[in-house]
């Protein structure tokens, strides 16, 4: 597995993108190098800039954009990255479209995103979408003929208010290796964080959950964080097992050679627990993510931060905040949120520069056309057959979307799992074998299954189409097919 660290783990498309064309779903469609060069860009906006008095705010422009529109379609309430955004390809230069109320557009008369889409692509050089559903912007982005940037998809991520997160860390704290990140509230369902904590792990952070009660990280985010970018579970209090709690922190590898010393039983992580935390992430109850409204919720305040390690942490949020962060922070030295959203404009005419080739006399400040290679191989179900996503809140299975989006799946076998999981293309949900799901892969040449899931990654691509994947042996005897000698006996057990 290539190290995540300074490469591009892409949830790449089964298709190759068309050429010159980049779109920004997930933090890791970028490279740690990429999202270097984003922040060198806006720092040379905010060097040419910048307003005389307020040195983190853009108060000129250029015209670098004069000839491009940028399309902002947004299903669901923003403020800051829609305005943000906005102002951003203006600053530039530009001009924008919106579509910022579903209500009044044609997604009210049932039009699909991918429809909407090829439209709306037609219209502009670059579309920031914003959407409920989790992969939306995936499926996007498989429609359209410019760069599509994620705006906020469901649960999944929110990759470009992470690129203004480390740049607030950079300017604060100089370089981004190595810090000691505390995040509160609701871990679970914050798209923010989902992106943020992938982001720190792959830059060598330590990241300290601080979840509101029954608000973890979701299991496949945990997941990500030990199997493929590197963390190891560490137990905040010495006299306590390591791994599992979360009451831990996740403690990433600075280089390759040295996961061995992360599972080797005697690490003396004694500096590190003592290290004082960087920063301080706060993040709201995402209410409309939860059937439960009323919850007990963690809120950040003088006493929270009167503690000695969080003497010199920068207090960093999203927005917008409800509860969860004291107002009389905001004078505190310590508050940087309001410029954390201020760098919302530099850090988005950077991307959408880089997205637009506008940098054309500098060879340093270049992307690349298209996604880099997936990591792991990607099955796609055939169309009416077999499993698909079990997430309820996928773009797949939304009525109106499940013609245009294909059942498409990563095959993740890792070898700390040693067994193969299925990953959605789109929401990039893991589904694991359960009690209630003990897949099975039939033959459609054969008419025969058997249950073994880690067979496709034998598999050469062009054999893949002539297998189905079924949750269990009743759904695959169901659709005619007949146990293989081997998976008969299992099947009669």
């Amino acid at each position: 597995m290539p190290d995540r660290a300074d490469w591009a783990y892409s949830s790449a498309l089964m298709t190759k993108a068309r050429p010159l064309t980049r779109h920004i779903i997930s933090i890791n469609d970028l490279s740690n190098k990429e999202i270097e060069t984003i922040f060198e860009v806006a720092q040379g906006f905010l060097k040419e800039l910048a307003d005389p008095n307020v040195p983190y705010r853009i108060g000129h422009s250029t015209d670098i954009a004069a000839k491009s529109i940028l399309a902002s379609l947004f299903y669901e309430p923003s403020t800051r990255t829609r305005l943000s955004f906005e102002s951003a390809m203006l600053r530039l230069g530009g001009a924008n479209i919106t579509s910022a109320d579903p209500t009044v557009s044609s997604a009210a008369k049932g039009e699909s995103l991918a429809d909407t889409i090829r439209v709306i692509s037609n219209y502009s050089d670059v579309v920031v979408i914003r959407h409920p559903r989790d992969g939306a912007a995936r499926l996007a982005a498989e429609y359209s003929q410019v760069p599509v940037i994620n705006g906020g998809d469901g649960a999944h991520e929110h990759p470009t208010q992470t690129l203004c997160d480390l740049f607030t860390l950079r300017s604060k704290k100089k370089s981004l290796k190595n810090m000691k990140v505390a995040i509160s509230g609701d871990l679970k369902g914050s798209r923010t964080i989902h992106s943020f904590v992938y982001a720190l792990a792959r830059f060598g952070a330590t990241i300290d959950p601080l979840p509101a009660p029954g608000m973890e990280l979701p299991g496949h985010v945990d997941r990500r964080l030990r199997e493929e970018f590197h963390c190891r579970m560490v137990s905040k209090d010495p006299g306590q097992p390591n791994g599992g709690s979360i009451d831990a922190l996740y403690v990433t590898a600075d280089q390759p050679h040295q996961l061995s010393l992360y599972s080797d039983p005697e690490t003396d992580y004694g500096p590190l627990l003592q290290k004082k935390t960087d920063a301080v992430y706060v993040t709201r109850f995402q209410k409309e993510r939860w059937a439960e409204k009323d919850r007990p919720y963690p809120k950040i305040d003088a006493k929270f931060l009167g503690e000695a390690k969080y003497s010199d942490a920068s207090v960093m949020h999203p927005l917008p905040r409800v509860n969860e962060l004291d107002a009389s922070l905001d004078t505190d030295r310590r508050a940087v949120y309001f410029q954390q959203a201020a760098y919302g404009v530099p850090v988005r005419m950077a991307l959408i520069s880089l997205l637009l080739h506008l940098h054309k006399n500098n060879s340093l400040h270049q992307f690349h056309g298209g996604f880099a290679e997936p990591s792991f191989p990607v099955y796609m179900q055939p169309i009416g057959t077999g499993f698909s996503c079990d997430n309820p809140n996928c773009i797949t299975v939304d009525p109106a979307e499940r013609q245009y989006a294909a059942n498409k799946f990563y095959l993740v076998d890792e070898d700390a799992r040693q067994r193969c999981a299925l990953r959605c293309v789109y929401c990039e949900k893991d589904i694991e074998s359960d009690a209630s799901v003990q897949f099975v892969i039939a033959d459609a040449t054969r008419k025969t299954f058997a249950p073994d899931l880690a067979a496709l990654m034998r598999l050469p691509s062009d054999k893949l189409k002539h297998h189905i994947i079924y949750r269990n042996a009743a759904d695959a005897l169901a659709a005619g097919f007949e146990p293989r000698d081997g998976a008969r006996k299992a099947h009669a057990g």
